[in-house]
């Protein structure tokens, strides 16, 4: 079985569809997406509806990032000052529905968000959005998982080292190129930016083989 981890979309459907298009997955693999489906990009909602009909025929694990636990506050309290801040405006403009302009979240999609993981370990590898404290290992780490760190950190790309036992995969940050070290691989290439210099792929890394495919942006 092929492992297959993908990066940040951030709404980006087209992208996502021509990054699925050359990776040609089949029932054999198993895709794991760490997060960040949602915000910024063009058609949040697209790319929901893609990854409920991907799972359907693929394997498919779906990690948290922080734009759902955004998303997830929202559907349950309502808070939205730190999500519009964080392109919460552009997702709900992706449920907008007749000429009302009514937001309208199917429950479907609510289930979706708020059934994603935290984490996704195995053997040789640990699976989150963000990345971990840099000064604990994995274990204890995730002794008490703090969804902060999970969610949020970036101490890790600036430690002198990590204390980690096992290779960590994260995007959360973009980042011209992939990074690929002994103990971090990082998979957001800033597909949704590609209007900044360096930025604009969406990428993807086959595991353990660390084999990374990308696609430019694109828009209909």
């Amino acid at each position: 079985m092929g492992l297959i981890a993908v990066g940040d979309i951030h709404g980006c459907l087209e992208s996502l569809n021509a990054l699925l298009d050359r990776l040609n997955p089949s029932s054999d693999d198993h895709l794991l997406f760490v997060g960040d489906y949602i915000d910024r990009g063009p058609d949040s909602r697209g790319v929901i509806d893609r990854l409920l009909d991907l799972r359907e025929s693929i394997s498919c694990t779906f990690l948290r990032g922080n734009h759902e636990a955004m998303m997830i506050d929202y559907l349950d309290s309502g808070a939205f000052s730190l999500w519009r801040m964080n392109g919460g405006v552009s997702t709900l403009q992706s449920y907008l529905k007749g000429e009302g302009s009514e937001v309208h979240i199917p429950a479907a999609h609510a289930e979706f968000v708020r059934d994603t993981k935290l984490y996704h370990e195995t053997d040789d590898f640990l699976f989150v959005h963000a990345g971990l404290r840099p000064d604990l290992t994995v274990e204890e780490n995730l002794d008490q998982p703090d969804e902060e760190v999970l969610l949020w950190e970036r101490g890790h790309l600036e430690a002198s080292g990590l204390a980690w036992e096992k290779t960590v995969v994260c995007g959360h940050t973009p980042q011209p190129d992939p990074i690929s070290h002994e103990k971090l691989i990082l998979i957001d290439t800033g597909c949704v930016y590609h209007m900044k210099p360096g930025m604009g792929r969406l990428t993807a890394v086959h595991l353990p083989q660390r084999e990374f495919i990308d696609v430019p942006y694109a828009d209909g």
